[in-house]
């Protein structure tokens, strides 16, 4: 009428007939049935939430990355004879801790191997392995819970009884600082371990629902904290060691920073942060599968290419109903 086109129905909508419309002798108005949708299968329910599990698959691969380099950060300077002892925090090398311009230098760093010091010493999460130029690593500490590297302490004790050396003064002023530090990293790295492992297990729950996104979502987060800022308070506390060390030009002590050490923590904290901001999108984008079932949203449109589920019952159970939905 004037000109205007007609609406097609949507997919799936069934046009009221006449006998659809049923009048209220008590009040006189008229009432219309509702379109009456079929449910959706659970082939349907799973296709059309392909994409929130796709995304929460890969927040457990990215978790599983966080926990494998983790792992490997855990385990680096445990063992002087495999690939974990190239796995360090810092290198000192102290092959020349008298420097040649000193006379008979050559000498003197050759009696302070004798008297038991060591031409590197490298440090890890859990203790520290010690070598000499030529021969590699010699030795590793026994594993510790919340070590903190002490290099007074562990110097002093290689050499022979009485015997001393003296170190910067910026070293021992440090030290505490160090030990306070080295327990929070430690702790943190080892936090983020487990939370992670859980994660990966947790993750996919997400798909059932939004509301239980929420809280694996927070758990994600505080994984991906203290994982980073274990990372951050590493990468802090052994530059400026580094820096101390070399500071010392008298003594000539070469301090280098273990760069597969530094990678693998930062890829672990990378991994973690993108796990959360995925769960942080997952709270509120792609249709979960009780949305679905509720039909607060339709997910996938490949899951109702065929119209199957979006399709009105059939006349006879349409029939059955009474006014308001309800059955007779």
């Amino acid at each position: 009428m004037f000109g205007r086109k007609k609406r097609e129905p949507e997919d799936g909508f069934v046009a009221p007939r006449d006998d659809d419309y049923i009048r209220d002798s008590n009040s006189g108005r008229t009432l219309t049935n509702e379109p009456v949708y079929a449910d959706p299968t659970k082939a349907q329910i799973k296709r059309a939430t392909r994409t929130r599990l796709c995304w929460a698959l890969i927040t457990s691969i990215l978790l599983l990355i966080t926990v494998v380099f983790i792992i490997l950060v855990e385990v680096g300077t445990t063992s002087p004879k495999s690939i974990r002892s190239s796995i360090y925090f810092i290198k000192l090398d102290l092959s020349n801790i008298i420097p040649l311009s000193v006379p008979n230098a050559a000498l003197v760093n050759s009696i302070a191997q004798t008297l038991g010091l060591h031409d590197f010493y490298t440090v890890g999460l859990w203790g520290y392995c010690e070598g000499l130029n030529g021969q590699g690593f010699t030795e590793c500490s026994k594993p510790q819970t919340l070590y903190w590297f002490n290099p007074v302490e562990i110097i002093q004790s290689q050499l022979l009884a009485g015997a001393t050396i003296a170190l910067p003064t910026q070293i021992n002023d440090i030290l505490n600082l160090i030990r306070v530090v080295s327990h929070w990293m430690f702790g943190l790295f080892l936090a983020g371990a487990c939370l992670s492992t859980l994660m990966i297990f947790l993750v996919p729950l997400a798909v059932f629902s939004r509301w239980a996104t929420l809280p694996i979502m927070l758990l994600t987060f505080l994984a991906a904290l203290f994982t980073t800022v274990a990372s951050v308070i590493a990468t802090v506390l052994f530059i400026i060691m580094k820096n101390a060390v070399t500071a010392q030009k008298s003594l000539n002590i070469g301090a280098a920073i273990g760069v597969k050490m530094f990678a693998f923590m930062w890829i672990a904290a990378g991994a973690s942060i993108l796990a959360w901001l995925i769960m942080l999108c997952l709270t509120c984008c792609c249709a979960s599968r009780r949305d679905v079932k509720k039909g607060k949203k339709r997910g996938s449109k490949k899951a109702w290419s065929e119209g199957s589920a979006m399709a009105p019952k059939d006349e006879k159970e349409v029939a059955k109903k009474g006014w308001f939905g309800r059955r007779k």
